[in-house]
C-alpha cells in the first residue's frame, strides 16, 4: 500500500478530521500517512472543493485561492493533472453514473492502478474500480 486516489469528500473529511470517515478508511489513510503517502487527488477535486466552498457547503480555512494552493502544496497530496489518458478513460466507463467529476476521479484511479477511497455508494456499487 503506497498510495490511493481520494474522492473529493474523503479529502475534505481528512483535511477537517471529520468523523464521517469509516474506521477502515481512517485506518487506511493513517497507514498511508505512516508510509509517507502520497494521497493522490485529481485536479478536478480542487475544482469541486472550490465549488463546494463557494456554495457554502464546506468552509475554507482561508481565502479560497490560498486554501486551494495550500492543499496543492501539502506534502501528503499529489495532484494528478487532467491528462488525455484520464479524460479518454472517463468517458468510457461502462455503467458509471453521469457525474463528470466522479467519472474523472474514478478514471484517475483506474489509469494509475490505485484504489479509490470513497463513500459514494454509486461508485462502490459500480465495481469498476477497487474501493476503500
Amino acid at each position: 500500500m503506497n498510495s490511493a486516489v481520494l474522492d473529493t469528500h474523503i479529502l475534505a473529511w481528512w483535511l477537517e478530521s471529520d468523523t464521517r470517515l469509516s474506521r477502515s478508511q481512517l485506518r487506511y489513510l493513517e497507514k498511508l500517512e505512516d508510509n509517507g503517502g502520497p494521497f493522490v487527488i485529481s485536479a478536478v477535486t480542487l475544482w469541486e472543493l472550490a465549488k463546494l466552498a463557494s456554495a457554502g457547503r464546506i468552509t475554507a480555512s482561508q481565502p479560497l485561492d490560498i486554501w486551494l494552493r495550500e492543499i496543492e502544496a501539502h506534502p501528503m497530496i499529489q495532484v494528478e493533472p487532467l491528462s488525455s489518458r484520464v479524460l479518454a478513460e472517463s468517458v468510457q466507463l461502462q455503467g458509471f453514473h453521469k457525474d463528470p467529476a466522479d467519472q474523472i476521479i474514478a478514471a484517475t484511479a483506474i489509469c494509475l492502478g490505485l484504489p479509490l477511497v470513497t463513500s459514494d455508494d454509486r461508485i462502490r456499487k459500480w465495481g469498476g474500480v477497487t474501493v476503500v
